[in-house]
């Protein structure tokens, strides 16, 4: 007769209402994230909540309309309630749900919380408006927001047993996570403008006849906006081919978490390749039912052996 496994300690209420408070942040504004982590097993799906729901108040810091110097204060104190969780000085007493699910998390996997850090770091250059002339700073920016977020959420993926190669894991989880924030320059250029930023690099702008800026309707006299964005399309479709050379070396639930992530954002730019101005007149998205379609391919391991057979993984 089989011995059956041990059944893991159920949650205690406090944890429990955490990560219900980090899944209720994630559900209402991170659709795309969400329909990925719907298809982990609990506890994971758990903790990548507890890592949105974080850097979501992060985010919210960056973007909101505080003066500078209150955001640069609020920042640093969310840096020491990540520095509480580090240093394990957060119980499930603790009043900030989010700091109670992020310890609780840390306990579980292995979670690279300097990661977080970046984030803030990342969040930091918006609040000081800072340009980027070259893609070089850009990546650097990219890899704060959002390369980061690649490597955090791979610590609670984990690596398959005996899949190869996974000395670069991390490697390709931020360069998936590059690929994403590009993407979402690119989707958010009319935004940005309106906020007064502008992340393309300059060096971009200029060489297609757009140094005032990509958000221009009409562009100026001989700016070929279209093209402009077209080579930053073709740019994030190289990162997401190296990138996607992470999901071999996932379990199959986690290969699926990320293939639909990917997926989604990977129709996304096939989008605004095929309309460039289109993000000159607003927020592209994707329906509910075709971001439900991406997550059902990742589950079934369709978009893994796609990109497979393009000789992307």
């Amino acid at each position: 007769m089989t011995t059956p496994a041990p059944r893991r300690p159920a949650l205690s209420p406090a944890v429990d209402a955490a990560y219900r408070y980090c899944a209720a942040v994630s559900t209402r504004h991170a659709k795309n994230f969400s329909y990925g982590a719907r298809l982990m097993p609990p506890a994971k799906r758990n903790a990548l909540y507890a890592l949105y729901a974080f850097a979501r108040r992060v985010d919210d810091i960056g973007d909101g309309t505080l003066d500078p110097a209150v955001k640069e204060e609020r920042l640093a104190g969310t840096r020491a309630l990540l520095d509480r969780v580090r240093d394990k000085r957060v119980d499930e007493d603790d009043t900030d749900p989010v700091a109670v699910a992020l310890a609780h998390a840390t306990h579980r996997f292995p979670i690279p919380l300097g990661g977080l850090d970046e984030l803030i770091d990342g969040v930091l250059l918006d609040v000081r408006g800072h340009a980027y002339e070259t893609w070089d700073d850009l990546r650097h920016y990219c890899r704060c927001v959002a390369g980061a977020i690649g490597r955090l959420c791979l610590g609670v993926f984990g690596t398959a047993p005996g899949a190869r190669g996974t000395a670069r894991a991390a490697e390709y989880a931020d360069t998936l996570g590059l690929a994403l924030q590009l993407t979402n320059i690119l989707r958010d250029i009319r935004e940005d403008a309106a906020n007064g930023r502008t992340y393309l690099p300059a060096e971009d702008l200029r060489a297609f006849g757009c140094a005032s800026g990509p958000h221009l309707d009409p562009p100026p006299s001989g700016a070929d906006f279209a093209g402009l964005v077209r080579f930053e399309v073709a740019r994030a479709r190289g990162l997401f081919a190296q990138g996607l050379r992470l999901l071999p070396m996932l379990d199959r639930r986690s290969g699926a978490c990320v293939a639909a992530m990917a997926g989604t954002y990977h129709r996304l730019l096939d989008r605004i390749d095929d309309d460039p101005r289109a993000v000159l007149r607003g927020r592209i998205g994707l329906p509910g039912m075709q971001k439900a379609m991406v997550a059902l391919r990742g589950l079934s391991g369709l978009d893994t052996r796609r990109a497979a057979r393009a000789g992307l993984v």
